[in-house]
Formats: C-alpha cells, sequence, structure tokens
C-alpha cells in the first residue's frame, strides 16, 4: 500500500483536478480529500455519501445564566476578548462570542461557582462515500470554524483504514496549499509528495518552501509544473532550482481550456478528452508510479 500526497504552494495551481484524473488513472485505490478549508474534490468525483459522522477539533465555553453571579472573572481573564456583556437593557450577565472563543478552557478554571460549560463543540462534518473511481472520505468544516490538523490526520487514518481493508494499493491524497499545520498533516507518514506548482516567481518561491518542509519530513518529493507552456524560461528555472533541492520532475501539463470544461461537466480531464494534456497527465501519472519505486 502507497500513500500518494498532491500538494501546492499556494491554492489554485490545479492540483485537485490533477487529483481527479489520478482517481480515474489508478487501480485499487481510495482517494482522500485532505483539504478540508476548500474541499473541492467532490465536485469533479460526485461522491454519494455512505457514512456521515460528525467532527469536533475543540471545546467551546458557554455560560450557564441561571448560575452566573456576574463576578466578571472570565470577562477580565479571557486573553481573545471573546466574553462581554450583550448590549442590550437585560444584560445582567456576560456570554460567550462563539467565533472569537479559542476553547482555551481558563473561564471554565477561574469561575468560582461552576456557571461555565466546556463542551466538545461540532466543527463539521466527515464522510465515507463510493465514487465511480473507488472509495472516497472527505470532508467539510463549518463556517468560520479553524482547521488544526486533526480533522486532516482523521481523514487520512480512515482512508489507510479502508485500503488495508479492502486489500487496495494506492491511496491518493489531495493535501492543503501552503506549509502550515494541516499540510502537515497531510504529508507526514506518506510515501511520496507531488508538488504542482505553476510558472511564476510566486510559484517558483512557493515551492521551494514546500520542498524545505518535505525535505524535513524525509519524504520523498516530486515536482509538475502545470501550464508551463505559459512560460518555459521560468519553467526550467523551477526545475533546475528544484533538482538543486533534490526534487525531481516528474513532468510537465501543458494550459488547455479542456481543464476549466472537464470541470464545468464535472469529470475528470483524461475522461473528457484525448488530446495532448490528458496525454500529458498520463505520462505524470506513469512518473509518479515510477517514482513510487
Amino acid at each position: 500500500m502507497k500513500e500518494i500526497v498532491v500538494i501546492s504552494g499556494k491554492g489554485g495551481t490545479g492540483k485537485t483536478s490533477i487529483v481527479a484524473s489520478f482517481a480515474a488513472l489508478a487501480d485499487k485505490k481510495v482517494l482522500a480529500d485532505c483539504d478540508v478549508d476548500a474541499a473541492d474534490l467532490h465536485l469533479v468525483l460526485n461522491p454519494r455519501i455512505e457514512r456521515r459522522e460528525d467532527f469536533s477539533g475543540g471545546k467551546k465555553a458557554k455560560i450557564i445564566e441561571d448560575e452566573c453571579i456576574a463576578c466578571d472573572r472570565c470577562v477580565e481573564e479571557c486573553r481573545f476578548e471573546a466574553i462581554a456583556y450583550p448590549v442590550s437593557e437585560n444584560g445582567n450577565v456576560p456570554s460567550v462570542d462563539p467565533i472569537f472563543c479559542e476553547g482555551c478552557g481558563v473561564c471554565f478554571r477561574v469561575c468560582p461557582v461552576e456557571a461555565i460549560s466546556f463542551e466538545p463543540a461540532v466543527n463539521g462534518e466527515w464522510y465515507v462515500s463510493s465514487t465511480n473511481y473507488g472509495p472516497m472520505v472527505h470532508a467539510r468544516l463549518g463556517m468560520a470554524e479553524g482547521n488544526s490538523g486533526k480533522l486532516v490526520t482523521l481523514i487520512r487514518q480512515e482512508a489507510r483504514d479502508i485500503a488495508k481493508r479492502e486489500g487496495l494499493e494506492y491511496i491518493i491524497v489531495d493535501g492543503s496549499p501552503g506549509i502550515g499545520c494541516p499540510v502537515i498533516a497531510s504529508i507526514t507518514g506518506s510515501d511520496l509528495v507531488l508538488v504542482v506548482t505553476e510558472p511564476t516567481l510566486s510559484g517558483q518561491h512557493d515551492l521551494l518552501r514546500v520542498a524545505e518542509l518535505t525535505a524535513h519530513f524525509r519524504i520523498p518529493t516530486v515536482v509538475c509544473v502545470n501550464k508551463w507552456d505559459l512560460n518555459p524560461d521560468i519553467t526550467e528555472q523551477i526545475e533546475r532550482e528544484a533538482e538543486e533541492h533534490g526534487v525531481r520532475a516528474a513532468g510537465r501539463v501543458r494550459y488547455d481550456t479542456a481543464i476549466t470544461k472537464a470541470q464545468i461537466v464535472k469529470t475528470s480531464v483524461v475522461e473528457y478528452t484525448g488530446g495532448a494534456v490528458s496525454e500529458d497527465i498520463k505520462s505524470l501519472w506513469r512518473n509518479v508510479i515510477y517514482a513510487l519505486g
């Protein structure tokens, strides 16, 4: 069982379109969308939800009005200014703003009359679904909910359990962009990271940041330059600098409006067209398999 994680230095580089095509090309695989802050793999793969679970990434405080003595200890101690008196004539006790509350629990601990509850908060949902390409694990965060990486870890573990239970060969992960906690949760322990970047100066810079991250965790890494033909010179610079940082080029994907059209009709690029861009992605997949060893 091999786990491939597709990430990018920033959003919008085309990694989800490439993951969707990998889903169509690979045999015996499970898919995991770990880009939970802006999940969109489901828009292409049309998953049918078979199991739905609440996700709780932490706790939230809530003041029990009937027991509160309005001593203001919680107001004074909350460093996030999440506790205040309501703007109304009847605001005799403070209340907690759930958006500002970081779930640190200080108010719960300092309250002298135990008038604050501190219970797990539902931050979103995660799903196990079936698709025309195989099983898929994905999630959806609630509005304004943070992602510390716990949900990403949960999704990856569920995908591994499915792969082990069903004897699947590949786990293909659509990872988070950037280099923060969700990305670290997406890549640690994986067998190969594919970084999808663009032929721009910001794409070049972001790739090097990601390369430093994967090098820190000693994960084999390859790179694909999407829309490479829009700036061949920068593409060559990116591949040369990536090689200097131990990241080999796995392929290039040319610019083609067929990628956008495939998204609109909710299908993968390799199924939508048999043109040159489809051949680019097929070649990329073969090189990824080769890099896995």
